[in-house]
């Protein structure tokens, strides 16, 4: 059924934007092709597809409210209807973008977004589907809402909002402590927070703070900033990479219950220069298994899986921001090993492993380029 309605989507989408030109680096261990650009770019999932019409179709999201259908080999695309409109500034606007676990069958897609409200503004999570009949205009159906940063604070920082599904079938967001520190500890928001949920929003019976109900049952981790990398490996593990303090960004195993700290203990310090203790072993927290200083700024994170770079499977690929790079790291059972960070020119904002294992990155910024790694041949 579904081949049938989006047999026309590749010709539909095919009149609508840029061909894809190449680019290279003598360098990197890849060769970089560029496909398209976009204003403001946060985020990009591919379609799982079953046939011609969907295989290789993506979605991108752009801060300013606007959800993208791409085709990767053309690097053409489409706005969809329905999205909902974002509270755009700083940090904030249209955020993550995940295709459903069973989207094959429900055609179900999963956005974060940041909302005003009474005490200021909050990231929310919310599923709707993605009507394609119509290939030269998609568009979602009815939006519901999820979750939510709980409470709205003041500012336009550290929201977070990654999405990824567990092998369990549960849903985990990553919440940012919206640059106010202290949330991140206060087990009654779930600010700076891990959190895990059922796909309607409901708690798990499992969750380790499940009993004491309200937002925080919700919680599965705490004591994190502004996590903005969030993937879990092959044996089902999750792992998480955040925006630390000057010099504290890191990548953590992320455990069931496990404090990571911020704001009382990092390997880095405050912007304005005041000193944080380091982790130590004892101290209570759960320690980063890498830190970077000086910082890199992550953004996006995947683990790899695919069979383009056979010599990197299972190895976590972080968007670099302020650095401006793509960074490897190779992961041993429960320890990370930084292995590679490549220059890229730009910041990058997110990273992405297509149908056939090759690497998409997409840049930050109001021209932010969508690229494709693949080996040098």
């Amino acid at each position: 059924m579904m081949r049938a309605i989006l047999f026309p989507l590749a010709a539909a989408l095919a009149a609508c934007g840029p061909v894809a030109k190449a680019t290279d680096a003598d360098a990197k261990p890849f060769k970089v092709r560029e496909v398209a650009t976009f204003d403001e770019p946060w985020a990009m999932t591919f379609l799982p597809g079953s046939g011609v019409s969907l295989t290789g179709m993506l979605l991108v999201s752009e801060k300013k409210g606007r959800l993208r259908l791409v085709d990767s080999k053309s690097g053409t695309s489409v706005p969809i209807d329905g999205v909902p409109q974002p509270a755009y500034g700083g940090q904030g606007g249209l955020g993550d973008v995940v295709a459903d676990p069973g989207f094959a069958g429900n055609q179900r897609i999963w956005m974060s977004w940041v909302e005003a409200g009474e005490g200021g503004k909050g990231a929310v999570v919310g599923k709707a589907k993605l009507d394609l009949s119509n290939a030269a205009a998609p568009k979602l159906g009815p939006v519901e809402i999820v979750w939510r940063q709980t409470p709205k604070v003041s500012g336009n920082g550290h929201f977070g909002h990654r999405i990824a599904f567990g092998p369990d079938g549960m849903l985990y967001i990553s919440s940012g402590e919206r640059q106010k520190f202290d949330p991140a500890q206060d087990m009654k928001t779930n600010l700076g927070k891990i959190v895990r949920l059922k796909p309607d929003g409901s708690v798990p019976a499992d969750n380790p703070f499940a009993s004491t109900g309200g937002v925080t049952a919700q919680i599965w981790s705490l004591g994190h900033r502004n996590p903005m990398g969030l993937a879990f490996d092959a044996t089902g593990r999750l792992w998480n990479a955040e925006m630390g303090p000057a010099g504290g960004d890191e990548i953590n195993l992320v455990k069931k219950g496990a404090n990571y700290g911020y704001p009382n203990v990092s390997n880095g310090s405050h912007y304005d220069g005041r000193d944080i203790p380091d982790h130590a072993p004892g101290d209570g927290f759960a320690a980063p298994t890498w830190s970077w200083n000086p910082s890199i700024s992550p953004g996006g994170m995947i683990l790899y899986s695919g069979s383009l770079f056979p010599a990197w499977s299972g190895d976590a690929f972080i968007a670099a921001l302020g650095g401006q790079a793509l960074v490897r790291v190779e992961l041993d059972g429960e320890k990370a090993v930084k292995a590679e960070q490549w220059d890229m020119g730009a910041r990058i904002r997110d990273v992405e492993q297509g149908p056939d294992g090759a690497i998409w990155l997409i840049e930050d910024g109001g021209a932010g380029r969508l690229l494709k790694l693949e080996p040098k041949t």
